[in-house]
């Protein structure tokens, strides 16, 4: 039988695990009945009567279509000039024994800690040098770079679990480093890739600052920055399309997760190495 002190400390975990359920689900209720209550406030509440007039609302080109498309292409080319870069600049770190390697990861994990506010008038000073200011691929580019410090160090983690006997098997064979690298240790990390790529692309989804800084046109401006459509004069604020369009905006996202869930599989090591 369990004592009074872990009693005490399991009903205690139990309310903390309560209270952090109950603030994610507040929110995530509100978005849900406010999208199809054609009368939505601010307060939660079971609405009066359902309608979709909120969704066909928000359903046109320059309210939803344009920037979720906007967003694919950030965060899409985001993650996967990250994911590329990442995983070459991880695998010699993770594969040789150099004498600056630990001074570059200390250095990396500076860069990762860096607030990205601190960087943003000097980087708007320099897009408007090189004529990069409202681009989509320079914002893409930098976007990327923040990202890279992390990826990084995730990426090093992941590689270091792929055994070096592996691709020295390849070597025998007749593989060269960047073989081994392509045919066999990125293969048996999908799920690492995974990972990071929904890391990356989640943060660059979900980024306000850095295109309402750099993206000046409309047209280009991602869902996160047009959401401000929704937002009236005056304090006035359409609840019921902020709530849709917040719908809209989080499937993208789902989707993401349920297909690399089905695509990355596990790691595929086991039986890899006998000893």
């Amino acid at each position: 039988m369990a004592s009074p002190r872990k009693r005490g400390t399991a009903v205690a975990a139990s309310i903390a695990l309560v209270v952090v359920g109950v603030a994610f689900f507040v929110p995530l209720a509100w978005i849900v009945l406010a999208s199809v209550d054609p009368a939505a406030t601010v307060a939660i509440g079971i609405p009066g009567s359902l309608t979709l007039d909120n969704f066909t609302t928000v359903l046109t080109p320059d309210l939803t279509f344009v920037p979720l498309w906007n967003s694919l292409v950030v965060s899409g080319g985001t993650a996967i000039i990250t994911v590329l870069i990442a995983t070459l600049a991880a695998y010699p770190l993770s594969r040789y024994q150099m004498r600056w390697n630990k001074s570059f990861l200390y250095t990396v994990l500076f860069a990762s800690c860096l607030p990205i506010t601190a960087v943003m008038v000097p980087v708007y000073a320099l897009f408007v040098a090189l004529g990069l200011l409202d681009s989509l691929p320079g914002t893409v580019m930098f976007l990327a770079a923040t990202s890279l410090p992390m990826a990084i160090w995730m990426m090093k983690n992941f590689i270091d679990s792929v055994p070096v006997s592996l691709e020295e098997a390849a070597w025998v064979d007749g593989a060269s480093a960047m073989q081994a690298l392509a045919r066999v240790v990125v293969p048996l990390m999908r799920p690492g890739l995974s990972v990071v790529f929904i890391f990356v692309f989640t943060q660059a989804w979900g980024n306000f600052f850095v295109p309402f800084v750099l993206l000046l046109d409309p047209d280009k401006q991602p869902a996160a920055v047009s959401i401000y459509n929704f937002f009236g004069v005056n304090g006035a604020v359409a609840y019921g399309q902020l709530a849709a369009f917040s719908v809209l905006y989080t499937l993208p996202v789902l989707f993401l997760y349920l297909l690399v869930q089905r695509l990355s599989g596990g790691f595929a090591l086991a039986g890899g190495v006998k000893g």
